[in-house]
């Protein structure tokens, strides 16, 4: 059943899901705005690859003491994934009953919301932080970038991933624009921190920003890029958003006259966030 939403207003988007008779749509703690009385909330800790048919409950699959141990297991390795990955530890389930039923969500930041539909054969990864709501048979993941890439990549470590079928909606910062590689040559290069999601297919990495030489380092040092860029290869669809987090942060704070990041920006920036 295709999530009925509307996504409303301009420089803080928000998103306002019309929900079916039973139709259930979970999202991150925190994301939630407003119900109508006809629509119950419930919060838990499990993501919806935990209950049978993708739902907040556990069907025969969890019937007796050793489905209820495996249950609980699988619970608390997706709290603790969650935990590591920095973020929330509960989803918030609502369930329309009685009729159709309204919620609106919104992100934490000023910026556009996307809706996205995933059609069973191709994962979608994000930022932290992007999610806001899907629909039950959407299952939420983290992937995390090891090695290198995570290493260095700041924000690029920790990616939440949406799998299954269904409509998932994202928040980002800012204005987006959507990009294809494909149609660049193959391969683009951002700011690590402005990547929001991006089409299982699409090769993520990090790489340096020039060499160890004289150019390289005024780029690092005066650029406000720091050492390193994100790149993207390959073919699909890739969101950016024209703000980023650490941009905020730092005009905020330069705007309160606590302003850390420097003369120079960059890799001899003192902000401690």
């Amino acid at each position: 059943m295709t999530l009925q939403q509307e996504i409303v207003g301009t420089a803080m988007q928000m998103a306002v899901v019309s929900l079916s008779p039973g139709q259930t749509v979970y999202c991150e703690a925190g994301k939630f705005l407003f119900k109508t009385t006809n629509v119950t909330m419930e919060t838990r800790l499990s993501g919806p690859s935990g209950g049978a048919g993708g739902g907040p409950q556990g069907g025969a699959a969890g019937a007796g003491m050793g489905g209820m141990l495996r249950q609980a297991m699988g619970t608390a390795m997706q709290a603790g994934q969650r935990a590591l990955a920095g973020e929330s530890l509960a989803f918030q389930y609502f369930t329309s009953t009685g009729g159709e039923g309204t919620v609106g969500f919104a992100g934490v930041l000023p910026g556009e919301m996307r809706a996205l539909e995933l059609d069973g054969t191709r994962a979608w990864f994000a930022e932290k932080d992007a999610f806001v709501a899907a629909e039950s048979s959407v299952q939420f993941g983290i992937a995390f970038q090891g090695g290198k890439t995570g290493r260095s990549g700041g924000e690029g470590f920790v990616l939440e991933k949406f799998t299954g079928r269904g409509t998932v909606i994202i928040a980002g910062a800012g204005n987006f624009i959507d990009l294809d590689p494909a149609e660049f040559g193959g391969r683009i290069e951002v700011d690590t921190g402005c990547v929001v999601a991006f089409e299982e297919g699409i090769r993520y990495g990090i790489q340096r920003v020039g060499g160890l030489n004289r150019q390289g380092l005024m780029n690092a040092v005066f650029g406000g890029e720091g050492l390193s860029l994100a790149t993207l290869e390959g073919s699909g669809r890739v969101i950016l958003q024209s703000l980023t987090i650490e941009s905020l942060a730092n005009a905020l704070r330069k705007a309160q006259g606590g302003d850390k990041q420097g003369p120079t920006g960059g890799l001899f920036s003192t902000n401690a966030g």
